[in-house]
């Protein structure tokens, strides 16, 4: 097995979203007027691990898969962020997911820091039991540089809680312990935590109602767009009916999108997509282009697919009044500035889908004094953590008179630059 620690590796297609970190920083450095060396801290990972995985797969061959995780900031607390399983995972789209979950900690002022991780391979063309042995083999390739008070991963893209199941176990045989709290994102008969499993998509639900609030938008009467049907496309598209009474009248996933102007049901969709491989094989739909998707007269935008969905070719299209983030970078820094002069509310995705590792958070809480909460806890938790945060956000937006997304950068990037002062980084 092969480790190296390296740096600059390059992204493998034209869109480096690790740039669009840097330049989001350097906006935020100038309106915060940050010393330059402290800007060029924070556009620097801490700490990258790369790892060649050589996995024995069923058919008798082995196959070296490419492996990546990255400690971007700990000025905070332990990193935190999840594992992909991608096809193209890039190691620039891991740094920039590490960095963008460092400042969705500090934003959400939990005492943590950011990280990611990630393996290139195609989760759907493995059976069980590799999956499993490459899940195993990642663990034993970062198990030095992870732990409860270190690092602690959790799911992501095509990651799910049998995966961490099967991490946090590896994770324990080495330690000749049972460490359970070394992963987030577990079943819960393994310290998993209540309300983990739509903790993104509910708590970008709350990030939505706090913005319905203050831009006079009345929910029950709103027509909802979600870009994406995965784990947190569906239970967008579920909770925007269930908590508001919103109508879901258009989705899509990888094979193309459907749209229903009564509105689409979001059990129908998820069954269908289940049984056929996509939802455009559901009744009583018009198909639609997922780029038609993002320009429909509605009221709510939710990206809830991959990163680079909005940019500056379609921005001028978006008619939604509220664009909710739950993907990671859905939209570029050419579009933000087009959409806010357009006065469309984009919610970020770093306050937006910070549901996530906020419950995955009070999973390692639970997990540490081994006394676990109810639900209705955990999501009350939750509610309290991101609507404050929301507010914050939107305060020093209205104060700065800038976009949410630079607003947010601000209140978290202030939070890293007072830890890392306070411990004499700079």
């Amino acid at each position: 097995m092969v480790q190296t620690i390296r740096r600059n590796a390059k992204a493998t297609n034209n869109y480096n979203p690790f740039e669009t970190v840097k330049k989001q920083i350097d906006n935020c450095a100038e309106i915060l007027k940050l010393d330059p060396q402290i800007t060029a801290v924070l556009k620097s990972p801490q700490r990258e691990l790369h790892m060649s995985l050589p996995i024995h797969m069923d058919d008798g061959s082995v196959k070296v898969f490419q492996g990546f995780r990255v400690q971007y900031n700990d000025a905070r607390g332990a990193t935190k962020g999840g594992i992909r399983f991608h096809p193209e995972e890039t190691i620039d789209t891991v740094r920039a997911l590490a960095a963008w979950m460092t400042w969705k900690c500090s934003l959400l002022d939990l005492p943590l820091g950011g990280g990611k991780g990630g393996i290139i391979c195609n989760p759907k063309e493995l059976s069980q039991g590799e999956l499993e042995r490459l899940s195993r083999a990642y663990i034993r390739s970062v198990y030095p540089f992870i732990g409860p008070e270190k690092d602690v991963p959790a799911p992501d893209v095509y990651t799910t809680p049998q995966i961490m199941a099967w991490m946090a176990d590896e994770y324990s045989v080495i330690a000749g312990k049972p460490q359970f709290g070394v992963i987030t994102g577990k079943p819960l008969c393994i310290g998993g935590s209540p309300g983990r499993g739509d903790a993104t998509a509910r708590g970008g639900m709350f990030t939505i109602r706090e913005a319905a609030n203050a831009l006079g938008i009345n929910l029950a009467n709103a027509t909802v767009a979600i870009q994406g049907y995965g784990n947190a496309g569906y239970y967008a598209a579920r909770l925007v009916k269930e908590m508001f009474g919103c109508k879901v009248v258009a989705t899509c996933d990888s094979k193309g999108g459907v749209y229903n102007k009564n509105g689409i049901d979001p059990k129908k969709a998820l069954d269908c997509k289940a049984e056929t491989g996509s939802v455009c094989n559901l009744d009583n739909v018009e198909l639609i282009s997922n780029g038609e998707i993002l320009s429909l007269d509605v009221d709510i935008l939710i990206p809830a697919a991959m990163e680079n969905a909005i940019t500056e070719k379609n921005a001028p299209s978006v008619k939604a009044k509220i664009v909710a983030e739950l993907a990671n970078g859905p939209t570029t820094l050419e579009a933000d500035d087009i959409l806010f002069d357009n006065g469309v509310h984009i919610i970020p995705d770093f306050l937006c889908n910070a549901g996530g590792v906020t419950v995955s958070y009070f999973e390692m809480v639970q997990n540490s004094y081994m006394y676990y909460w109810d639900e209705a806890e955990v999501y009350e938790k939750l509610d309290k953590r991101i609507s404050e945060a929301y507010r914050a956000v939107l305060a020093t937006s209205r104060k700065y008179n800038i976009n949410m997304r630079l607003a947010a950068y601000i209140l978290a990037i202030t939070r890293v630059v007072e830890a890392m002062k306070a411990r004499g980084w700079v």
